[in-house]
């Protein structure tokens, strides 16, 4: 079992008022990567007290925390996630936006070996990959 957002946060000392509570409740139980505004949105439904300026740096701060993590999809807002332990790369959908969360060995074993060719020890990597669904025929 993972921890929540919020007991991250108490793990690493973050300060939680209510409002921050409510938002990092919101982010946990996000299947998606929003980004702030449609964090708002559900926050809002929530708590409608919670302002927007509140959210950005609520999740500025879990981010500087290292409890979240940002993702600059190109042609798109930054959209955030909990950070995990176990890796995985994102193939983006640029006509919708949905995002699919993937692990490939194969993926994985080439981008040691290029690193391994070139000199270097991999230490980290992020993959995105961008793409449009294929029609059925």
């Amino acid at each position: 079992m993972t921890d929540t957002i919020e007991q991250k946060c108490v793990a690493k000392g973050v300060k939680l008022t209510e409002q921050r509570k409510i938002i990092a409740k919101v982010m946990s139980e996000a299947n998606d990567h929003p980004d702030v505004d449609e964090l708002y949105t559900r926050v809002s439904q929530i708590d409608s007290k919670i302002s927007i300026a509140t959210v950005y740096r609520t999740v500025k701060l879990f981010e500087e925390a290292g409890i979240v993590t940002k993702h600059d999809f190109k042609g798109g807002k930054a959209r955030y996630e909990e950070l995990s332990e176990s890796h995985h790369d994102h193939l983006i959908d640029i006509k919708t936006g949905e995002i699919i969360e993937f692990v490939d060995d194969e993926i994985e074993k080439l981008q040691k070996k290029v690193a391994d060719k070139y000199g270097y020890e991999l230490v980290d990597h992020k993959l995105e990959l961008y793409g449009i669904k294929k029609q059925k025929k």
